[in-house]
C-alpha cells in the first residue's frame, strides 16, 4: 500500500516532510489540504486526524502526526542516509536540540510574518499597519541571530559537513518569509554564512530536482541568489503554486499529485 501524506504546502512542517520524501524517493500519494478552506475541519479529516492539524502521515492502517515524528518514522521505515540524522550520539542529540528549539523561536517568528503580510490581509481585505510589520521583522532578525551564533557558527550544516534534518526544517522554516520582505532582513541581506551555507548549499547538492540551467544572478547577495533558486527550481513548483492561490484573490484549485 502506498504511503499517503495529507499536507497543506503553505505550512512550513508539511514542505519539510514533502521536501524529504521526494529527495529520498519515498513513492506516496499527496492529499492535498486547503487550511484556509476549512478543511482541516470536515468531518472527512476529523477521521484521519481528530488534531485536525497537518502534516499527518497515513501507512496503511497506521496514522502519524506531529512534522518531527514523521520525519523520523521516514527515516528509520526507509532506511533513508545516515546525514539526516546520525548515528552518532552527540550529533543526533544536537539535531534534536535544534527541532527543540526552532518550533518555539524561529517558526513563530516566520510565520507571523506570513500572517501579517498575506493571511490576514487576505481576510480583512486591508494591509496590516507597517511598523507591526517592522516588529514582527525585528523578532525574526533576533531569531536568525541565534540561528547562526548558536548551531551555524563556522560549519557548513547545523552539525557538520552534511546537510541534516536540522537545515531541512530550518530551510523550510525560513521559506515562510514573503520574498519581499528579504532585503529589510538585516541578517539575511548582510548573512552569507546563513542564506549561503544552507540556502545555496541546499539547492546545489541537495535540491530534489536541479535548478534551472538560466544562469544566475552576478551578485553576492545571498537573498538574490535565494530568490533566483527558488523561482527557478521545478521541485518547487507545487509549493509556489499553493503560496501564490492563497496570496491571491482567486479561488484555489486543490492540487494532487504523485511525485516521481
Amino acid at each position: 500500500m502506498v504511503l499517503e501524506l495529507y499536507l497543506d504546502l503553505l505550512s512550513q512542517p508539511c514542505r519539510a516532510v514533502f521536501i524529504f520524501a521526494k529527495k529520498n524517493n519515498i513513492p506516496f500519494i499527496i492529499r492535498s489540504m486547503e487550511m484556509l478552506k476549512g478543511q482541516l475541519f470536515s468531518e472527512e479529516f476529523n477521521k484521519v486526524n481528530i488534531l485536525r492539524k497537518v502534516p499527518v502521515l497515513k501507512d496503511g492502517d497506521f496514522i502519524l502526526e506531529e512534522s518531527t515524528a514523521i520525519l523520523l518514522y521516514l527515516t528509520r521505515k526507509y532506511n533513508t542516509p545516515s546525514h539526516w540524522y546520525p548515528p552518532d550520539m552527540k550529533k543526533r542529540a544536537r539535531v534534536d536540540e535544534f527541532l527543540a528549539w526552532q518550533h518555539s523561536n524561529l517558526r513563530p517568528c516566520a510565520a507571523k510574518i506570513l500572517w501579517l503580510r498575506v493571511v490576514i490581509p487576505l481576510f480583512l481585505g486591508q494591509q496590516i499597519p507597517s511598523e507591526k510589520v517592522q516588529d514582527a521583522l525585528e523578532e525574526l532578525n533576533i531569531s536568525l541571530q541565534k540561528l547562526d551564533e548558536k548551531f551555524l557558527q563556522d560549519r557548513p550544516f547545523i552539525i557538520g559537513s552534511e546537510i541534516s534534518l536540522a537545515d531541512l526544517v530550518a530551510i523550510t522554516e525560513l521559506m515562510q518569509v514573503n520574498t519581499r520582505t528579504w532585503d529589510k532582513l538585516p541578517e539575511l541581506t548582510k548573512w552569507p554564512p546563513c542564506l549561503t551555507r544552507i540556502f545555496s548549499l541546499f539547492h546545489s547538492r541537495w535540491a530534489p530536482v536541479g535548478t534551472s540551467s538560466t544562469a544566475a544572478p552576478s551578485s553576492s547577495n545571498g537573498a538574490s541568489v535565494w530568490r533566483w533558486r527558488w523561482a527557478r527550481s521545478s521541485s518547487w513548483r507545487p509549493m509556489r503554486a499553493s503560496l501564490m492561490r492563497r496570496s491571491s484573490r482567486t479561488s484555489p484549485s486543490t492540487h494532487r499529485s504523485r511525485p516521481r
